[in-house]
Parts: C-alpha cells; structure tokens; sequence
C-alpha cells in the first residue's frame, strides 16, 4: 500500500504495479487516493497477462468476421441478400418463400441445438453466468457450435440478435487462452470479460462501446485496471474484424439531428413510458428463456414457433432478423404512424416467440430496434401537439433509452447508439435525460436486465 501523508521515512510510493517514478508529489498525498487507480487487485496486468489480451482480442476479431461471414451465406441462401437492406430482400420474396425460410431455419436450429445441449451438457457456453457466477469457464467447442447454429438461424430470418455470437467466442477465445498462458481465475475472468465485450464492438465496429459494454455490465466497474484491458481488446478485435467487416457506422446516412425544446419535453414524458415497456419487456423475454422447450420439445416447439413468425412476416417482412433494417429506419423517419406502432408492438413478442421455441441468440438490437420504432411512433404523435423536431431524433432518443434501460446500463446504451450510427451528440440532452429516466424506473420496479434475467436456473446447463 501506498504511505500515508505524515508517514516517517522516505516518501517512496509502494504501489501495485510499482511506478517510474517513485517519489510522491511534494505534498506527499498518494496517487491511490483516487478511487479508480488503484492496485490491479487479484487479477494482476503482468506482461502474460497483456499477451493474452492482444492475442484474445486478434481471435475475437477472427472469430466475428467469420461468424458475419456464416450470417452472409444464410441471409444469401434464404432471400439472396448480398448489400444493402436486408429488410427490403426479404421484401422481395413471396410470403410464402418467407414461411418456408422460417420453417427451414426452425429445423436446422432444433436439430443443431437439440444434439449441442445434449451431447455438450456439462460445457459452459453462457458467457454472463460464467462471468458473474463462476470464474469465466467456457468451453470452446459447445461455444463454437452453438455460434455458428444461431447465426445460420438468424441469416434465415429468426427473429433474434446477432451478437449474442462474437460475444460468446470473445468470452470463449479468453478462456482458452487463459489455460494456455496460466493465467489466474481473476486473470481468466477479466480477460473472458474483455474478449465478451471486444465480440459485440468488432461485429458492430464500435470499440468505445464495446469497452463500456465490458466494464459497465460484464464486470460493472470502472477502475482503471478494468477499462484498460477493455480499451485495449475492443480495439484490437475491431481492427483484426475490418479484414471482412465495414469500417463505417453500421447505421448509415443518419442526419445531425438538432436540439429542441420539443425533442426535450418529449424525452422527460417518453423515459416514464419506456421504463415502464422495458420492465413488462425483460419479464416477457426471462418468461421465454426460462421455458423455452428443452430436450425433444424442441423438435416441434421451434417449427411451430417459427412458423408464428413467418406468418407475421407475410404482413411485416421488417420482423425478420434481427431488426436491424427496422431501425435504420426508424433513425432516417421513414414509416408512417401505423407501421411504427405495429412493429414496436411485435418486434419483442416474436422475438420472445422465437426465444421460447428454443432458439438461442441476442437480444440486442431486437431491443434496439423496439425502441427505435417506439420513439418514432410516440414523436409522430407528439408532433401533432408540438412541431419541432424530426421523427428521426425520437427515434434515436428511444433506441438510447430502451438499450440503456434493459441492459440496466445507461453510459452503454448512449455511447452504443451514438457509435451506431455517428450522430446522436446534438440531441445528447434529452438523450440522456430519457435514458436516466427509463433505467431508473427499471431498477426500482423491478430491477432485472435483458442479461440477468435470462441467466439460467439452478442446475440448468
């Protein structure tokens, strides 16, 4: 520890990791004094320990261009989607094409995850409960194939999140290469974190984010021995991911949206209602994911389930996938009053639907998306009442508002979606005054997030 001021003998600083320089300031007060630099605790940032973060971030990076990769092929298989919108190529084909897809996706995830959970059973391949109710011990063969399964599922059109994936190869790249390096359980769980986080910012090209995403939710701190290695891995992982993936924003082409004092009204009154949605959302998707069909049930709760979905998707292609084109959408003010409140009154139940079949995946931008064609929608509404700002900015505020709430993670969800989509800091104000208000409720009501609620139950592998 470091000296105190008034301590005798020299002023050496007797810090962890020792310093260059080892005199203290000439008023003798420590540098340890501040909170979020202090020692490195249990999990030491030896040079090992360095190595290992660079090589997880590399392999994170790898494994998320080849996961987008497997996405490409399904999404090109299933609608011959090559660029562009997604959204608009499943538009494209029949509704019964759309059907079939979902049929077909729905048979290949029962038949995939049915043998993974039953010959894999006893390897770990749920990265949040690995994180915060083990040391971070994930195996990389049910990790993998599991990745690869939800991709494929995801490509032809199930109504889930894309990032659940690299993020679970990130977390899985670090545990192996904690056994590996012999690395400490502390060291492990640090860089199983690191690599979770540097999965979802290489996929999406948004480092910053996904450094927050590590330490705010994975590890839920901020000292400096924590951001670094996040800092440090995201970025790694998001360099190594442009040899396949876009280096530009995943949301193209959104304006610079201003400030107004009607987007600021507006954002205090719509916060109280996303909260309240965000809480009846993360129930409805922890009711899913505890009772979703397991062992054979899969094999006719998934085709059923995803034949729901399909059939929705005749009316509403923008359900399929992960929701992405939905809300681009959103963000650019396309879409009329009746299609935004449709869509943000599906988009988490199929999603719960596709959940509760057995399907697993992401969630995150399946919530993105919902609370980007909800804020669309209640700014088409508020616009009646008080002009004054574009439907656009509504929607960004919701996006922000609805990720930061469900994640239980507010610096997240802003950061995220201002990385997103490279715009968002004019209207950074009600942004954070929407998004402070929804994640308050949240925590008081009831105080799960779209992570901890989905954890499974005791003795569930």
């Amino acid at each position: 520890m470091e000296r105190r001021p008034g301590d005798e003998g020299e002023s050496e600083r007797q810090r962890v990791p020792q310093p260059i320089i080892k005199k203290r300031m000439a008023s003798g007060r420590g540098a340890m004094e501040q909170p979020n630099i202090t020692h490195d605790g249990d999990a030491a940032l030896t040079p090992t320990f360095w190595l290992a973060i660079v090589i997880t971030g590399i392999g994170t990076g790898l494994f998320g261009a080849f996961l987008m990769w497997v996405l490409q092929l399904a999404e090109t298989a299933a609608f011959n989607y090559h660029s562009g919108s997604y959204q608009d190529a499943v538009a494209a084909t029949s509704g019964a094409h759309r059907v079939i897809a979902l049929v077909v996706s729905s048979i290949i995830g029962a038949v995939g995850w049915f043998l993974i959970r039953r010959y894999l059973k006893n390897e770990k391949s749920e990265i949040d409960d690995a994180l915060w109710n083990g040391d971070g011990e994930l195996s990389m063969r049910r990790s993998l194939l599991t990745s690869i399964v939800s991709e494929i599922v995801i490509g032809l059109g199930a109504s889930i999140g894309r990032e659940a994936a690299p993020k679970l190869m990130g977390g899985a790249s670090g545990s192996v290469i904690s056994h590996w390096m012999h690395l400490s359980s502390a060291q492990k769980r640090l860089l199983v974190a690191c690599g979770g986080g540097a999965g979802l910012a290489a996929v999406y090209n948004v480092p910053l984010g996904g450094a927050i995403f590590t330490t705010e939710v994975l590890l839920g701190s901020f000292a400096l021995p924590n951001v670094l290695p996040a800092l440090a891995c995201s970025l790694i992982a998001t360099v190594t991911g442009w040899i396949y993936l876009p280096r530009g924003a995943t949301y193209t082409d959104i304006p610079f949206y201003k400030f107004s004092s009607s987007l600021m009204v507006w954002s205090l009154l719509a916060g109280v209602l996303i909260g309240l949605l965000a809480v009846f959302y993360i129930r409805l998707i922890g009711w899913a994911s505890h009772f979703r069909a397991k062992g054979v049930s899969i094999f006719w709760a998934m085709p059923l389930t995803f034949l729901v979905v399909g059939i929705c998707g005749i009316w509403y292609p923008q359900l399929f996938g992960n929701g992405k084109d939905m809300a681009h959408e959103a963000f650019l003010g396309v879409g009329g009053i009746g299609l935004l409140f449709a869509l943000f009154a599906l988009k988490p139940l199929v999603t719960a639907i596709t959940i509760s079949g057995g399907a697993s995946g992401g969630v995150f931008t399946p919530f993105l998306s919902t609370g980007a064609v909800l804020g669309g929608f209640l700014g088409a509404v508020w616009l009646h009442m008080w002009p004054g700002a574009p439907i656009g900015a509504f929607a960004m505020v919701g996006a922000a508002a609805m990720i930061g709430s469900s994640m239980q993670a507010p610096l997240t969800g802003m950061v995220l979606v201002a990385e997103l989509t490279h715009s968002g800091f004019n209207i950074i104000i009600p942004m954070m005054a929407a998004t402070l208000i929804a994640t308050f409720l949240v925590r008081h009501i009831d105080g799960y997030s779209i992570y901890s609620a989905r954890l499974p139950g005791h003795g569930v592998g």
